[in-house]
C-alpha cells in the first residue's frame, strides 16, 4: 500500500465508515498537494525549511494577527480541555502559514519541537509540503493528513487535522490545527476543529461588525444561539455587508453572492421592520423566507451605540442613532446608497500639525484617479490611512483588497496577485483563481511594503496600471480592471532605485501624490492619541492616565510606533480592569524595564530645552522609578497583609517580579 493509499487508523487500518464516505475526494486533494510539492523541488527525505522566525519576526507576526490571537486563545484553551492528555497538541498560524501560538500535552511538545511545530516556524507547503496546515491554506478547505500522507517523512508521526479561518468577508485569516500522534487518530477530531474554528470566526464577527445590525438565522428555532446559527451583518441601508460559514451554507450562496443582496432583497424585510419588531423584551423570532419560499427563524442583535475603534474606523461619537422608521419593502426595491455622515480621514485627525498636513493634501486628490503613495516607519498606520482614503471616496462600497507584498513568498506572489486559469501550473486550485487585482475591481488595491515586491513583477505590475487590465497565468485573455490604487512602504525607494532594485517607471508610476506619515515620536498628539485608544479598549469605563505614566509616555521614542503604543495600552487596559486610572504598575513588566535600562532606541536623551518641562512633570530617572515602584508594591503588600499572590493580582504583576523588585528569592515571606 502506497502513502497515497493508506487509511487514518493506527499505523495504516482502515477508516471508520463517516470518514470513508470522504476518502475519495480526501485521497485527491492529498494527491494534488503531493504533486505541488515536488514540483516546489522538495525532497521527502528532508526536513524541510525548518528554521522558526527570529524572536523579533516572530513578535511581529503576531502584532499583525492580534485578533485573531484575541479571538482564537479561549477556543484554544477550550479545545484543549476536549484533547487534553491524548499526546497531541493545538496549532494557530496566521494566512500564511506562520505558527503563532500553540498548546498541548508537553511531552508532544517536545516531539513536535524536533520537527519544527513550533511557533515562529512556518508550515505552508512550500516550506513542509502536504500537511494538514499548508493543504488547508491553499485549498481553502477543512484538511486531514495522517501519517505517511505527510510529504516530508520526518512528520509521519503525526495525524493532522486543520480547518481553514476566515472573515466576514471571505478573507483567510488563519489555520487551526490539532495535530497527535498518528495511533491516536480519532475521527471526531475534524468535528471539534471545524467548530472551533467557527467559533473564532463568530468571535471575529461579532467583534468586527458590533456597530451593525446582526440578523441570527436558521430553519430550526431551537438552533438559533448555537455554532449552526447562521449570521449576517446588515449596513443601515439593508445591504448584507458580512455573513458567518453556517449562513453561506444555509442560503446556498457564495460570499460575494450574498454581499451583492439586501434584506429586502433575500428576506423581504428592512433593518426598520426588523428594529422595530425586537423592540419590546422578550420578542418571538421573527419568521422569514428567502424568494424560492424557505422559511428561516431569526433575532437580531444591535449593539447601538457602537464601540468606536481605536485604530480603525468607527463612530466619531458616541450618541446613538436614531432607530429607522419602518415602511413598506419589496424585494425588487433598490437599494439607496448609504448615507456616510462619518468621514474616515477626519477620525485620524486627532490634533497633530504635520498629520492634518497629509490628510489636507489626500483631500484635495480624493476621487481624482491620483495614485497615492504612503511612506513611513513601520507601525506609524500606513494601511489605516488607506482604508480611511477607501471610506471617503466614491469606491467606498466596493471592495477594499490588501497584500501585503512582504509576507508572500516569492514563488506564489505571481499567482496571488495576478490569479490564474485552471491547469496554469503543476497544483493549480480547481477553476482557478481570480487574484487579489481582479478582487479589488471597482474597488482600492492596497498594496504595502511595495518595496518588497520582486523586480520581474514590478514589470507586471506596471503594464496593469497602465493598459487598466490583467491577464492571469495561463489565460490568453486579459480582465478589464477599475482599481485605485495606494502603495505603502518604510523603505527608500529612490535608493532603491539608485541600487537598480526598485523599477524608476513603476515609482513614477504609483508616486502620483506622495505622503510621509510621521513617527510617533515626531507627533505631538500622543496624549489624545492614547486616550483614543483606551476609549476603545473599554468604552464604559475608560481609564485615566496617571501623571506618572504620562510622563513615561513621553519619554518613550515608540520605535514600534502606534502599534507599540496601542499593545501596550491595551494590557494597561486590562490590568487595571474596575479601576478608575492607569498608573505605573499596570504597564507590562518589559516596557518598564527597557525604560528603566534606558535601552538604545527606545528612551529619548535628557536635553537642556526640555528641563522645564521635566520639572514639571514626576521624578522620571531610573533611579527614582525604581524606588516608586518598590514603594508601590509594599503598599500593595501592606494592604494585603503580606500576601504576595494577592499584592501581585492588584498590581497586575507576577509573583517573580515582587520578589526580584524587592530582592528577595521566591518562597519568602515579604515585610508589609
Amino acid at each position: 500500500m502506497d502513502a497515497l493509499s493508506r487509511e487514518p487508523g493506527g499505523t495504516g487500518g482502515p477508516l471508520p465508515v463517516a470518514a470513508l464516505a470522504m476518502q475519495p475526494s480526501r485521497v485527491d486533494c492529498i494527491e494534488r498537494s503531493h504533486r505541488r510539492s515536488a514540483a516546489l523541488g522538495l525532497k521527502r527525505g528532508e526536513p524541510g525549511d525548518a528554521g522558526p522566525l527570529v524572536r523579533s519576526d516572530l513578535q511581529l507576526a503576531r502584532e499583525r494577527n492580534q485578533r485573531l490571537c484575541l479571538h482564537a486563545a479561549p477556543v484554544m484553551q477550550l479545545l484543549f480541555q476536549q484533547i487534553v492528555n491524548s499526546e497531541s497538541m493545538i496549532v494557530l498560524t496566521d494566512a500564511q502559514g506562520t505558527i503563532l501560538h500553540s498548546v498541548g500535552d508537553d511531552d508532544f511538545l517536545a516531539r513536535a519541537d524536533k520537527v519544527a511545530l513550533a511557533p515562529g516556524a512556518n508550515w505552508a507547503e512550500h516550506s513542509k509540503g502536504t500537511n494538514a496546515i499548508g493543504t488547508a491554506l491553499f485549498e481553502q478547505a477543512p484538511t486531514l493528513v495522517h501519517a505517511h500522507e505527510h510529504f516530508m517523512h520526518a512528520n509521519s508521526f503525526l495525524t493532522c487535522s486543520a480547518a481553514p479561518i476566515f472573515d466576514p468577508r471571505g478573507n483567510m485569516l488563519g489555520v487551526l490545527d490539532v495535530t497527535g500522534d498518528h495511533r491516536g487518530y480519532h475521527q471526531h477530531t475534524m468535528g471539534l476543529v471545524r467548530m472551533s474554528a467557527s467559533m473564532i470566526e463568530n468571535h471575529w464577527l461579532s467583534d468586527d461588525c458590533n456597530n451593525r445590525l446582526r440578523i441570527h438565522f436558521h430553519g430550526r428555532a431551537e438552533f438559533i444561539g448555537t455554532l449552526l446559527e447562521g449570521i449576517l451583518v446588515v449596513a443601515p441601508d439593508g445591504r448584507i455587508v458580512g455573513a458567518n460559514r453556517s449562513a453561506l451554507e444555509q442560503l446556498g450562496l457564495s460570499g460575494a453572492a450574498l454581499r451583492a443582496q439586501s434584506l429586502a432583497t433575500l428576506f423581504g424585510t428592512t433593518p426598520a421592520a426588523v428594529y422595530d419588531h425586537f423592540r419590546a423584551p422578550m420578542s418571538a423570532p421573527l419568521r422569514l423566507s428567502v424568494p424560492d419560499g424557505r422559511p428561516f427563524h431569526a433575532t437580531a442583535r444591535f449593539d447601538w451605540p457602537s464601540r468606536p475603534m481605536a485604530l480603525g474606523l468607527g463612530a466619531a461619537d458616541d450618541a446613538a442613532p436614531e432607530p429607522p422608521q419602518a415602511a413598506p419593502v419589496s424585494r425588487d426595491a433598490a437599494v439607496p446608497r448609504a448615507a456616510q455622515p462619518f468621514s474616515g480621514l477626519q477620525y485620524l485627525r486627532t490634533g497633530d500639525a504635520r498629520l492634518d498636513t497629509v490628510i489636507g493634501k489626500i483631500r484635495q486628490v480624493l476621487d481624482r484617479d491620483i495614485p497615492l503613495l504612503i511612506l513611513g516607519e513601520t507601525g506609524t498606520g500606513k494601511e489605516l490611512l488607506a482604508r480611511a482614503v477607501h471610506h471617503d471616496s466614491a469606491r467606498s462600497r466596493q471592495p477594499f483588497v490588501a497584500v501585503n507584498c512582504a509576507s508572500i513568498p516569492e514563488s506564489l506572489i505571481e499567482a496571488e496577485l495576478f490569479g490564474y486559469e485552471e491547469g496554469a501550473f503543476t497544483g493549480a486550485r480547481r477553476k482557478g483563481a481570480p487574484g487579489r487585482i481582479v478582487q479589488a475591481h471597482g474597488g482600492t488595491l492596497f498594496l504595502d511594503e511595495i518595496g518588497d515586491m520582486p523586480l520581474p513583477l514590478q514589470a507586471r505590475l506596471l503594464r496593469v496600471l497602465q493598459e487598466r487590465s490583467v491577464t492571469p497565468l495561463g489565460s490568453p485573455r486579459a480582465v478589464p480592471v477599475d482599481i485605485a490604487v495606494i502603495c505603502a512602504t518604510h523603505r527608500n525607494l529612490r535608493d532603491m532605485i539608485e541600487a537598480q532594485a526598485f523599477r524608476e517607471d513603476l515609482y513614477y508610476r504609483i508616486n502620483g501624490l506622495a505622503l510621509r506619515l510621521p513617527a510617533l515620536r515626531e507627533r505631538s498628539d500622543l496624549e489624545a492619541v492614547a486616550r483614543r485608544i483606551l476609549r476603545a479598549e473599554r468604552p464604559q469605563d475608560t481609564p485615566e492616565l496617571s501623571p506618572p505614566v504620562l510622563a513615561l509616555l513621553r519619554r518613550c521614542t515608540w520605535p514600534g510606533n502606534i502599534r507599540q503604543l496601542a499593545n501596550v495600552l491595551r494590557t494597561a487596559a486590562a490590568m487595571s480592569s474596575g479601576e478608575r486610572q492607569i498608573t505605573v504598575a499596570h504597564l507590562p513588566d518589559d516596557f518598564i524595564e527597557d525604560l528603566e535600562r534606558g535601552r538604545p532606541g527606545l528612551v529619548a536623551p535628557a536635553s537642556p530645552g526640555t528641563a522645564a518641562e521635566s520639572a514639571a512633570l514626576p521624578p522620571q530617572t531610573p533611579q527614582t522609578l525604581e524606588k516608586a515602584g518598590i514603594a508601590m508594591i509594599r503598599a500593595a503588600l501592606a494592604a494585603a497583609g503580606g500576601n504576595i499572590s494577592a499584592a501581585s493580582k492588584q498590581l497586575g504583576i507576577s509573583r517573580n517580579t515582587i520578589y526580584r523588585k524587592l530582592g528577595r528569592p521566591p518562597g519568602r515571606a515579604a515585610d508589609a
